[in-house]
């Protein structure tokens, strides 16, 4: 199923940190560039990503953002875009959480 959905960011700490990635070196640059491209896919479809079962979603997750659903878009060079899909039909909504690497997400995913 394709869903398209407006992205927001989960808190606003996050969105600074975004923007911040684009006035950084070159790694962050790319990291920004890669999450954009992330955004822009999530917008034109927000179950691009891949599903988390239930069972694995973070209690920190569930009590800070009230998650009951969770996907990982897997970034470049091991990079992973954490997100939820909110809303009904009419509207949906993509909220970011985090950009994490690999071995960070395998830690806190459990794995």
């Amino acid at each position: 199923m394709i869903l398209p959905s407006e992205t927001r960011f989960a808190e606003e700490k996050i969105k600074e940190a975004f923007y911040k990635l684009e006035r950084g070196d070159s790694s962050e640059k790319e990291l920004f560039k890669f999450i954009n491209q992330a955004i822009d896919n999530i917008e034109k479809n927000a179950f691009c990503g891949i599903q988390i079962s239930k069972k694995q979603i973070p209690k920190e997750y569930v009590k800070k953002y009230g998650v009951t659903n969770l996907w990982k878009y897997d970034l470049p060079n091991a990079w992973r875009l954490i997100y939820t899909i909110r809303g009904s039909m009419a509207i949906v909504i993509s909220v970011l959480l985090e950009w994490m690497t690999h071995k960070e997400y395998e830690k806190i995913f459990n794995y």
